[in-house]
């Protein structure tokens, strides 16, 4: 070696000593810090080198309240970190032995296994290993590997295998393993591919390993890889659309007779055969084969074979019935003819997930021991790793710093102040106000706003909500909160975050404008629940404040605990907030998941060590509060059955600030059952209303046993009401992900395809175009169906794509001749697409696709129609409703379904003499005459129209759809008369020059009544089926008003102007009778008949200038 190398080599050897030497500086002085302040049974001293090592205290006896690890160090990659020629590089890998109290932390077995590896120099970077974005620990479970995530988990609460030792201790396996670096360019695609089908970039929110987003998405992956294993995914793809509801009345003769159906089995071979509605799909498989055989012609016999509605997305598989399958009921009602291709599974999309997940995440991370584990009482310093929130008896107070703007507003006020709040739920538990300032861009109070609640009676999902108000008199532009106040901006914190560790210390956090506009201030009553920050932090006001600092973490503990599984490792252990025995529910839901097998790469190359199972043992904390014995309570929950209505009404009245209450109304919310609990009140409880993460837990248990056609029913209300939840990770939302993976025809309205973004983004570009090329005009130029063509044509429509609003309609090329621009203000598209191919003819996938309204209104209607079509069915009454497909796709866009064969009323008047056809009462009845020639056709189209009417007269007064003109009601060939575009509801009247031009409670025009042979007042029998339609149809709604005011209730926080407050919910109280008696509502809604009889003339009236004058 020649001289210079020999420098380089000594400079590089004394170089990296002086790395070893700080290290091992760093490493004795964390132990010191961690002797005087956590008390890891190291001996206290002095000087750092007195401190005695780990392997010496490896072979001390573990106490009772002591964890043994035996941790094995995987080998870096590559060469070591330095150069490190003392490292032992040939070794596999290292064993360290790590004795712990069971009250310490993760991070803290970190810590501890960094200084073992310093020690015994079985390392070559020890620092290292306290970082876990470098160095993760995992064990194993089953089949399956888990990761120890959160730092501040304490670790007899890991639900990991513990094994006996001969000695009588308890000991795990640890492995520390290298985190394998991601090739980032594939990391980059995969993120950019989320970001463009969710529509938000996640890695900006998620950049802190810690933070909620990413802390949820860890957690998570766990019941949803437990949900992919245990789906069948063939059965997921072929999932059938049935219905348990009754045959109608009208239709149960039909059952008698036999159902021609035709099988089409690929280009093979077709043939008609007729069987029993009571017949399953297997027999006509079974009849399928024989007809082969007899043909000569053979199925595969390697591909199962599914029966797949022709030219749609729609399965009839399972052991149902013909009967109960809704593509079979629909053909029923319609006379339509049933087509049914036979398709060997083989062809079906694929549905298979493929797993790329971190390793699995401890579902008990976030939590923490029993109060009694953390009790202060009794314990020495050294036996002090945090501090439970219940021993914290001084009272909450927050050191307003000040705040800064960057720019001021135009018109800002003189004078402001900062109320400082504590939310609950919807509830403001206390609050404070500091002193007036004059406004500024940078206004300093450094004053102390006191609360008088105790920290300890602080319930979990409590946020601490800073608003800034123009001061007193000051007259601001703003829009008026309430009172004097004038909101300027908002913002909130979590008390208690998604780990259950109480907020600490300084704090900056950008807050969000109170909005002028009047329509769009209605969102502030959803926006003040949320904890997000303004992420504009360059140009957004900035709040800055101090918590009280503590020395040690302060945590919520999981339940109060008992003294005789208090510091005991032995005791059995459950979920501290979900033990899923008691709920009867999916494990994966409530509790962590059961091991499965692991595809991921960064744990596939570990085994799990070996040990005998039958002696694992669980350690987490017992609640005590299922065994306390509360004769009182046991005997108010056996009273309560009979009153299980009142139960949203007594927890509304409980003080969740007060603890003993609280355990007390826990211990009876653990004891309910949940048959007990109507789906109404499990609704109820998932309002605004109830924060309380048992109460909520409670009514997702309920939920657990709907049937998926249930869970469609309510999905819009369960989706919104995610925005209550103060926290990512609830039950609501592991409730909805399970239902999501195990349904397809759920799973389509939550996840997102490629195509449907890509279809919704070009077709969005499209209108945007138009809208600017024909600004505020109804009458569009000759050119105009030649402008779309042409920018559809070069726009980037997918070639197929599933519609958004019905996962069973598949759309494939456009069909450019037959869109067109409607000449409406907000200019929507009419747009066709060709079908699927199918063995017979289909007609093509026609949409209307909007740009500017908000279509989350309509989606509420529709869904509530559907809800009343639920209800009449069950009663065998069906009133041929036309739920038509509807989806808001995004901020005022979404796309409506086309009815086939249907025209609205003001088409079917104008072609009889013009406008003047709005004042002729025949103009109906000669249009639907025209349609069906023959009279045995044209009594049944008779009746399909008074039972359509009858069912829209019912609902659209029951939920106040105003607005209703010639043009907003359509009728079917076949006489189903139907209602759109529903822009007005809870009696909200659409005024024309200061008038409310609707005066009747709904439309019953005089043209209705002559097809039912109601002419100048002469009683006919349609008209008299008629209104007994109505009122059966009315009682039935009638008796279900709860769940109807709760389902309206649950879109409150939606930002829908016309739904904004609870005051909004008296109209459907009032229209329901909610307060009287079955006959006196009857008769009410006679009247309301009467009334429409009498005045049906102004109807006609105000519709014959809605076609002369053009009104929308």
């Amino acid at each position: 070696m020649n001289e210079p190398d020999k420098q380089n080599s000594h400079t590089g050897a004394h170089s990296h000593g002086l790395h070893r030497n700080a290290a091992h500086i760093i490493l004795r002085f964390c132990s010191l810090a961690i002797s005087m302040d956590f008390g890891l049974f190291v001996k206290r001293s002095d000087s750092p080198s007195a401190v005695e090592p780990q392997s010496e205290m490896s072979t001390q006896s573990c106490s009772e309240n002591n964890l043994k690890f035996i941790c094995e160090l995987k080998p870096v990659p590559g060469p070591p970190l330095g150069g490190d020629e003392s490292y032992n590089a040939d070794m596999d890998c290292e064993q360290v032995s790590i004795i712990l109290p069971a009250q310490c932390s993760i991070y803290q077995l970190r810590l501890r296994i960094c200084m073992q590896a310093e020690e015994k120099n079985c390392h070559p970077d020890p620092l290292a290993l306290l970082d876990p974005e470098r160095y993760t620990l995992l064990y194993a479970r089953g089949d399956e590997w888990y990761e120890a995530y959160d730092g501040c988990q304490v670790i007899r609460t890991l639900d990991i295998p513990w094994l006996r030792e001969d000695t009588g201790h308890l000991s795990a396996h640890i492995v520390v393993k290298p985190v394998v670096a991601v090739d980032s360019e594939e990391k980059k695609k995969q993120q950019q591919s989320l970001a463009y089908l969710i529509g938000h970039n996640l890695e900006k929110d998620a950049s802190d390993r810690l933070g909620e987003l990413t802390f949820t998405r860890r957690k998570l992956a766990s019941p949803r890889r437990q949900e992919l294993r245990n789906r069948d995914d063939k059965l997921y793809a072929t999932e059938p659309w049935v219905t348990c509801a009754p045959i109608p009345s009208d239709l149960q003769e039909r059952l008698n007779r036999k159902i021609p159906i035709t099988l089409h089995y690929m280009s093979k071979i077709s043939f008609s055969i007729q069987v029993d509605f009571s017949a399953t799909p297997d027999v006509l498989l079974e009849v399928l084969r024989s007809v082969l055989a007899d043909q000569g012609l053979h199925a595969d016999t390697f591909d199962r074979l599914v029966l797949k509605v022709s030219g749609r997305e729609e399965f009839l598989s399972g052991h149902y019935h013909l009967s109960d399958f809704l593509w079979v009921r629909h053909c029923l009602r319609t006379n339509q003819d049933l087509h049914l291709s036979v398709v060997p599974d083989s062809q079906l999309v694929k549905e298979t997930v493929r797993i790329v997940d971190w390793p699995l995440v401890d579902g008990f991370s976030g939590q923490f021991s029993s109060h009694d584990d953390l009790c202060l009482e009794g314990k020495d310093l050294d036996d002090i790793f945090m501090i439970s929130l219940w021993d914290c008896k001084r009272k909450l107070r927050v050191k307003l710093l000040g705040f800064d703007i960057p720019n001021l507003p135009i018109k800002s006020p003189q004078a402001v102040y900062v109320e400082a709040s504590i939310l609950y739920g919807n509830k403001v538990l206390s609050s404070v106000s500091s002193v007036p300032k004059a406004f500024a861009d940078e206004v300093l109070w450094n004053e102390w706003l006191n609360f008088d609640v105790l920290l300890r009676d602080l319930p979990r999902g409590a946020k601490l909500a800073f608003t800034i108000n123009a001061s007193g008199g000051d007259i601001s532009p703003i829009t008026k909160d309430s009172g004097e106040t004038k909101l300027l901006y908002f913002v909130n914190l979590l008390l208690i975050d998604h780990r259950s560790l109480l907020s600490q210390g300084s704090y900056t956090l950008h807050m969000w404008s109170y909005p002028g506009q009047e329509e769009e201030a209605i969102t502030y009553q959803a926006d003040k629940l949320s904890s997000a920050t303004n992420p504009d932090v360059a140009d957004s006001m900035a709040i800055s404040f101090l918590l009280d600092r503590y020395s040690f973490p302060v945590v919520l503990p999981n339940s109060l605990g008992s003294p005789e599984c208090s510091g005991s490792p032995n005791s059995p252990f459950s979920s501290p907030i979900s033990t899923a025995s008691s709920l009867k529910m999916s494990p994966s839901l409530f509790s962590p998941s059961p091991t499965i097998a692991s595809t991921d790469s960064s744990s596939q190359h570990l085994k799990p060590p070996e040990g005998p199972s039958s002696d694992t043992m669980a350690l987490r904390s017992l609640s005590t509060v299922v065994r306390t014995q509360r004769p009182c309570l046991k005997k108010f929950r056996e009273e309560s059955i009979r009153y299980a209505s009142n139960l949203p009404l007594f927890l509304r009245n409980v003080d969740w600030m007060n603890r003993t209450v609280v355990e007390d109304v826990h211990w009876l919310l653990g004891n309910w059952d949940t048959d007990e609990l109507d789906i109404t009140l499990a609704l109820e409880l998932l309002s605004i209303d109830f924060a309380d993460e048992r109460v909520r837990r409670l009514a997702v248990q309920r939920l657990e046993s709907l049937s998926n056609d249930d869970v469609l029913k309510y999905l819009l209300q369960l989706v919104q009401t995610l925005k209550v939840e103060p926290y990512h990770d609830s039950f609501l939302a592991r409730y909805l992900i399970q239902r999501a993976l195990r349904s397809k025809r759920i799973g389509h309205f939550f996840f997102c395809f490629a195509q449907q973004v890509q279809a919704v983004e070009a077709l969005q570009e499209v209108a945007l175009t138009i809208k600017t090329l024909y600004p505020d005009k109804t009458d569009l130029p000759p050119t105009a169906p030649i402008r779309l063509q042409e920018l559809l044509r070069n726009c980037n429509l997918p070639n197929e794509f599933l519609m958004p609003f019905d996962p069973r309609i598949k759309a494939g090329m456009i069909l450019l001749d037959k869109c067109k621009v409607m000449a409406s203000k907000k200019k929507p598209l009419w747009l066709e697409f060709s079908p699927m191919p199918s063995p017979t003819s289909a007609t093509p996938v026609g949409i209307i696709f909007k740009q500017g309204d908000d279509l989350r209104q309509d989606m509420l209607v529709i869904q509530t129609l559907m809800v009343m079509d639920s209800i009449w069915q069950e009663k065998s009454l069906d009133l041929n409703l036309v739920p038509y497909g509807c989806i808001s796709t995004g901020h005022n866009i979404g796309m409506i379904e086309i009815v086939r064969n249907a025209a609205t009323i003001a088409a079917v008047q104008r072609g009889h003499r013009g406008t003047a056809g709005a004042f002729r009462n025949d103009a109906l009845f000669e249009w639907l005459k025209s349609k069906c020639p023959l009279q045995e056709i044209h009594y049944e189209t008779v009746e399909r129209f008074v039972k359509s009417c009858a069912g829209y007269c019912v609902a659209t007064y029951v939920m106040g759809i105003g607005d209703r003109h010639n043009d907003n009601i359509m009728i079917t060939d076949q006489g189903n008369l139907f209602h759109i575009d529903f822009g007005h509801i809870l009696g909200n009247r659409k005024q024309f020059l200061g008038m409310t031009r609707e005066r009747v409670p709904f439309v019953l025009t005089p043209d209705f009544l002559f097809v039912m042979g109601r002419v100048k007042g002469r009683n006919s029998l349609y008209f008299q089926r008629f209104r007994d339609t109505c009122t059966q149809a009315y009682l039935s709604l009638r008796s279900h008003s709860r769940l109807l005011v709760t389902l309206f209730s649950l879109m409150l926080l939606t930002g829908i102007p016309e739904l904004s407050a609870a005051e909004d919910m008296r109209y459907l109280r009032e229209a329901l009778q909610d307060e009287q008696g079955e006959a006196v509502a009857k008769e009410h809604f006679l009247q309301q008949i009467s009334e429409c009889e009498k005045l049906g003339w102004t109807v006609q009236a105000n519709w014959w200038i809605h076609m002369v004058a053009g009104i929308k």
